[in-house]
């Protein structure tokens, strides 16, 4: 059976002037096959124009993913701020079922006072209520995709979004292989390092497909700082081993890329990886 690795852009393309429902022909027209809809500062699309998205991007043979809101943090000291994030993230499952969206990511939230193993308890009770409200919302088409995080003050090393997949129905992880680069002070320099995060995966989770992030990363001893052009030699993580060990082992693999230059270098992504072939 033939792989499936996909690459897209994280939200609209820079290229691209019209009505997101229609922005999968764009998309499918530069060559690209993913799309991580965006809903960063809120869920705000309807259910017609998420229905005709969805028609858009099977059209197109593209596969759509969704990122949910910013303002979620399940393990805040506010018990009104995780009530707020769980209504964020029942809002995010809807509008992902209408649009067929196949993960929904989000980043699980801060320590803040916490120790982390204090934080986790915090959030994975948060999760128990995000799932009976999901349940009696009657939300089934669901699969929320917690990403790993940049900053050393988040939740969200992939040890605890293991963590969190192993005790949760319908959760498996965004690996964003930059966070990863950033939040262990530029750790991924290999083919052997990239090994290492799909083998972990593997072996703990079962899985054999894996949504992901890719950008080039700038970051300090507190982690991510900003992201960067693929071009831009001065930062990692390297993309190549990362392609070459995609190339060679089982997953199937969707890479959504964070640049600054969206559509631009996930063309880029994609080309370099045909070369790889």
């Amino acid at each position: 059976m033939k792989k499936d690795v996909r690459f897209g852009p994280a939200g609209r393309p820079i290229g691209y002037k019209s009505k997101t429902e229609q922005v999968c022909d764009y998309i499918n027209e530069i060559g690209l096959n993913a799309f991580e809809y965006q809903a960063t500062y809120g869920v705000r699309i309807s259910k017609q124009s998420a229905l005709k998205l969805k028609a858009n991007s099977e059209k197109n043979n593209v596969l759509v993913s969704m990122h949910a809101p910013y303002y979620i943090n399940l393990c805040s000291q506010k018990d009104e701020t995780i009530k707020k994030s769980i209504e964020r993230l029942v809002q995010s499952a809807k509008a992902a079922d209408w649009l067929d969206a196949y993960r929904i990511v989000f980043h699980t939230g801060f320590y803040t006072k916490y120790s982390k193993d204090e934080a986790m308890k915090r959030c994975k009770g948060a999760i128990e209520e995000l799932l009976e409200k999901c349940e009696s919302t009657g939300i089934k088409n669901y699969t929320f995709a917690p990403e790993t995080t940049g900053k050393k003050s988040q939740v969200g090393s992939l040890n605890e979004l293991i963590d969190i997949c192993q005790s949760f129905d319908n959760f498996v992880p965004t690996v964003d292989f930059a966070h990863m680069h950033a939040r262990s002070g530029g750790s991924i320099k290999s083919k052997e390092d990239y090994t290492k995060i799909f083998d972990k995966i593997e072996a703990e989770l079962g899985l054999s497909v894996l949504h992901s992030h890719f950008t080039k990363i700038e970051y300090t001893d507190k982690g991510e700082r900003k992201h960067h052009v693929l071009a831009d030699e001065n930062f990692g993580p390297p993309l190549t081993p990362l392609l070459e060990l995609i190339s060679e082992n089982g997953f199937n693999v969707t890479m959504i890329c964070e640049t600054p230059l969206l559509d631009i270098d996930a063309r880029e992504m994609k080309k370099e990886y045909e070369k790889i072939q």
